[in-house]
């Protein structure tokens, strides 16, 4: 940890887009109007971190900047504006950063800059991300924790609490479509860090899940790791073969004697056009709910426009979530209806330091489908 009578901090930087990325010395940031410094004591790191600073996913994004994701951290100082964030309280950094005057432009704080000129503009004003000692950030993308709870009631420690921030990007899409208690969701490809939050979720909703995948292993271990927690008719799984028949054929089996209500899909830009995702599609019941939230780039994914139109199906896009979103979520875990790391049969939260982030970035990719999270601890010696 910086010692408070310094002015400086290690952070992560990269100072033209995809060069190497360097750990330097820099100002720690000072809070102004609108904002909170936050000492960083957990930043995640997803499957794809290193492929975005590396040019592989060829994201937009301003330069210089500290690198970054979303962060568990505790407020080092407030901007005179702040009426409920104090000085030393835990808190949640949320890195989808919206404008306060429109709030249709939105980037993803040092990671992509959005596709507005907007969202652009507002990035160069907060380009600096979580892989550092301390971070600037906007006070909306700030949540205060229930530290007694989490951490003294429920037993959580600093890195489980970072679950949370992969959690929200499925919670964002299920919500969208309105998934409620016992109702059927299938969820393709359910074998990724996002897929496998999304079937932890949509069980803590009390939906009942239709995993997808290729992965069988993966597959097996998700049947295994919530068997404990849920009935076995609870979560069912199908495998993803490429042939359309056979998957609508399974689904169909899965689901038995009751509709499937719900569509959620987080297929990867490599899926484009894969057959389970039409096969999803038209295993819906009438007035079906689809939540798109994958990273397919292609303009000219195919729609079963016929069944869509004829079958009153609704199709959502959901990029992330919205800031009201969150605090519902803080609730649902906070009760304890969605459990977090261990709690949850995860495997600990990998930790490295910043000048570990090469290990970091690796290991996050390739343990992508087991669950295990990984994140960056400034501090970390």
């Amino acid at each position: 940890m910086t010692s408070t009578t310094t002015t400086t901090m290690k952070a992560l930087r990269q100072h033209r887009q995809y060069e190497p990325l360097v750990v330097e010395e820099v100002a720690i940031p000072t809070a102004e109007p609108g904002s909170a410094v936050l000492e960083v004591l957990a930043a995640g790191v997803i499957s794809y971190t290193r492929d975005v600073y590396d040019g592989t996913r060829k994201y937009p994004y301003v330069t210089p900047l500290t690198t970054g994701s979303s962060a568990i951290g505790r407020i080092h100082a407030v901007g005179p504006d702040s009426t409920k964030l104090q000085k030393g309280q835990l808190v949640l950094f949320d890195i989808t950063v919206r404008s306060r005057d429109d709030s249709s432009h939105v980037f993803l704080s040092a990671i992509i800059s959005g596709f507005t000129e907007g969202s652009r503009k507002l990035m160069q004003h907060w380009a600096d991300g979580t892989y550092a000692e301390y971070v600037k950030a906007p006070l909306e993308n700030v949540f205060a924790l229930d530290e007694a709870r989490l951490m003294g009631e429920l037993g959580y420690k600093i890195p489980d609490l970072l679950s949370m921030t992969r959690l929200l990007v499925p919670w964002g899409g299920l919500i969208d479509i309105n998934l409620a208690p016992g109702e059927t969701v299938v969820v393709a490809p359910a074998t990724g860090s996002f897929g496998t939050g999304a079937v932890q979720l949509a069980l803590a909703m009390g939906a009942r899940v239709i995993a997808m995948g290729r992965n069988a292993r993966v597959l097996a271990q998700l049947r295994e790791k919530f068997s404990e927690q849920y009935p076995a008719d609870r979560l069912l799984t199908v495998p993803i073969t490429g042939n359309l028949e056979e998957e609508m054929t399974a689904l169909k089996a899965a689901a038995g004697t009751r509709p499937i209500d719900a569509f959620y899909d987080i297929s990867p830009d490599a899926a484009t056009n894969a057959t389970y995702f039409k096969a999803a599609i038209m295993s819906l019941r009438h007035s079906g709910r689809i939540s798109l939230m994958g990273g397919q780039r292609s303009e000219d994914v195919k729609i079963p426009y016929h069944r869509v139109m004829h079958w009153n199906l609704q199709l959502k896009g959901k990029w992330m979530y919205e800031r009201e979103d969150v605090p519902k979520f803080l609730r649902l875990v906070e009760a304890g209806n969605l459990s977090l790391g261990g709690r949850a049969g995860a495997a600990a939260v990998k930790e490295f330091s910043l000048e570990q982030w090469k290990e970091a970035f690796d290991y996050a990719s390739e343990h992508a489908s087991d669950g295990q999270g990984t994140c960056l601890v400034p501090a970390k010696a």
